[in-house]
């Protein structure tokens, strides 16, 4: 029977990016004692590329991708802890004492192989989840699972792999083992490679622990690597964008790849039945109404949940979705946008320290205001040129008038003035847009509550459009209640609002004009009253329709060149926000199409 103090054992479960928090309190010796472990996995994104390692453990970004969901493949029977784990040095030697002790020969040293096994030292200020241990008496070697083949190179092995197994290594031999080599198992050609561990190899593994840990408290994280081969391989290239910031600081050489951007599988669930229930049974989600079933879902096909109205859903339906990061959010039967229910925030706490400190700075605040409400006029200026049936040029010269004076604007207040000129003479000349046999008709801009039809969907747009911005600003690490150019208010997203400005016009005017000159919609799908408008449940579902597909459209992105999603558009738009209140790019680049 194995004494607990004596088994270096393994928690069953790791995280997203191979790593896993030490014990409360555990410290190393090479950082200020805010720093925890550092884990053996993030020593290897350090030396494959230091902004990677920065984003996956400082930043707590991840992302998968065909590679990484191969390697959770090739690691599924290893991450399984063995039984009894793996005895301590002392132990072993002790073990292999008893077996010459009960007659057998002399060379019997006591063998074990130990697979997902945890160590730490905060000598070393180091922490690894090791795949595979074979240890005979106290001489022990790690060995990592990888999911190609073995490389073509010298030593067969690529130094980010060849460092990692090392530091297993050095820990090891901080738990009193003798640890001379390591081994890494190729899956892809079923091959082993040796790595033996030369003072070479432990002073470059030193070395580079030192230099991640120093990038972890630098103000900044490390830049993106400048036209390298490794990045379209990378599973968070869509979050690194190591291309387009390059190419916004004048960096790259090379022409912008394009980021490889399928279509989502996971699109939102809209409910919108009286009294409809969400539920949970097994990996899906079941929508009933007063028992009988109207639809099911798989959980892993869900982005997020909008409930409107007095559609709701049940406890376990509810935890499943926040546990799977699914955000829930509340629509009024009107389609005024409540808010949402999600679960842990983003980790990525030093972009909001960042945003907070921006929206005090009121120069950079206007700035960003300026470029915002700039990318508004222009392309409300765009959708009157390409859908007006006549417009007198003079309308486009006075919006292009008004864009220039916004990014000439010297306070917020004289912004606000700019931008409700501009969408006045925008809305007057709303109407032009609509068919002139369509039977609906728009005189001016009226909410709260929309007074016509055409107001009702315009309201209800720009609501779904404030709940994709707000779950979107989320997922990237923002506070969406903390705006620049929107004031802060309780309850309200500002800087979800803040952002959906330059597409109001592109995507929820684009989607009501759509609606209404395609005959997606007509009068039967609306109650009008004396003093409002409201879509009726049926007309309701075929615009959401209509919005979904205009965020899969694929529309040229103004300043990179390539083509991607504006849903995808969005979370872009989102990170480079983020570059530029970082000080990692000189400017927001606005998104303005043509």
């Amino acid at each position: 029977m194995n004494n607990s103090d004596d088994t270096l054992s393994a928690p069953s479960a790791s995280s997203p990016a191979g790593a896993h928090d030490p014990p409360a309190g555990a410290r190393t010796q090479h950082t200020p004692a805010s720093t925890p472990l550092l884990p053996v996995r993030m020593l290897n994104e350090y030396a494959y590329c230091p902004r990677l390692f920065h984003l996956e453990w400082v930043q707590r970004e991840w992302a998968d991708n065909a590679y990484t969901l191969d390697g959770k493949r090739v690691h599924k029977r290893v991450d399984k802890p063995s039984r009894h784990g793996l005895r301590s040095a002392d132990r072993a030697s002790d073990d292999s004492a008893s077996s010459k002790d009960a007659g057998q020969p002399e060379d019997t040293l006591f063998q074990q192989h130990a697979r997902s096994v945890d160590l730490g030292d905060d000598a070393l200020g180091l922490i690894a989840r090791i795949d595979l241990v074979e240890a005979e008496g106290d001489q022990a070697t790690p060995i990592d699972y990888k999911r190609g083949k073995r490389p073509d190179v010298p030593g067969g092995a690529y130094e980010p792999e060849r460092v990692q197994v090392c530091a297993q290594g050095l820990l090891l031999r901080a738990h009193g083992f003798r640890s001379d080599h390591g081994i890494l198992y190729f899956a892809g050609s079923r091959e082993r490679v040796d790595v033996p561990f030369t003072d070479a190899l432990v002073e470059r593994t030193l070395a580079l622990r030192d230099q991640a840990l120093q990038a972890a408290e630098a103000e900044k994280p490390p830049s993106p690597l400048v036209d390298s081969p490794k990045c379209p391989r990378c599973s968070l290239v869509g979050i690194c964008l190591p291309d387009e910031q390059n190419a916004l600081l004048g960096r790259s050489t090379e022409g912008i790849r394009p980021l490889v951007s399928l279509r989502d599988d996971a699109l939102p669930l809209h409910v919108q039945e009286h009294g409809a229930v969400v539920s949970k049974r097994a990996a899906e989600l079941v929508i009933k109404r007063k028992g009988s079933e109207l639809e099911r879902v798989r959980i892993k096909d869900v982005s997020r949940i909008n409930l409107h109205g007095s559609a709701h859903i049940t406890l376990p339906a509810l935890q499943t979705a926040l546990g799977n990061g699914i955000p829930v959010g509340l629509f009024t039967y009107g389609g005024w946008y409540y808010g949402r229910a999600q679960g842990h925030d983003h980790k990525n706490v030093l972009l909001r320290q960042a945003q907070f400190a921006s929206a005090q700075d009121e120069g950079r605040c206007l700035r960003i205001a300026q470029r915002l409400v700039h990318a508004k006029i222009k392309n409300s200026r765009v959708m009157l040129r390409r859908n007006s049936r006549a417009l007198d040029r003079r309308i486009l010269d006075d919006l292009s008038g008004h864009a220039r004076r916004a990014r000439q604007a010297d306070s917020q207040a004289t912004l606000l003035g700019i931008e409700g000129s501009a969408a006045r003479l925008y809305f007057q000349n709303f109407s032009g847009m609509l068919r002139q046999d369509v039977p609906f008709s728009f005189d001016s801009r009226n909410r709260r509550p929309p007074r016509d039809p055409v107001n009702a969907l315009l309201s209800f747009s720009y609501a779904l459009l404030t709940a994709e911005w707000t779950a979107t600003l989320s997922t990237v690490g923002f506070d969406p209640y903390q705006g620049f150019y929107h004031q802060p208010r309780y309850g309200r997203p500002s800087l979800a609002l803040d952002l959906m400005e330059e597409f109001r016009p592109l995507i929820a005017d684009s989607v009501v004009i759509g609606a209404i000159n395609n005959g997606v919609l007509d009068e039967d799908d609306f109650v009008v009253t004396a003093t409002a408008a409201a879509l009726k449940p049926a007309g309701r579902k075929r615009f959401l329709q209509a919005f979904e597909r205009r965020l899969d459209e694929q529309v040229t992105h103004p300043v990179f060149g390539y083509r991607l999603s504006y849903r995808r558009v969005l979370d872009v738009q989102a990170r480079l926000l983020g570059r530029y209140i970082m000080g990692e790019i000189d400017e927001y680049p606005e998104f303005v199409t043509r």
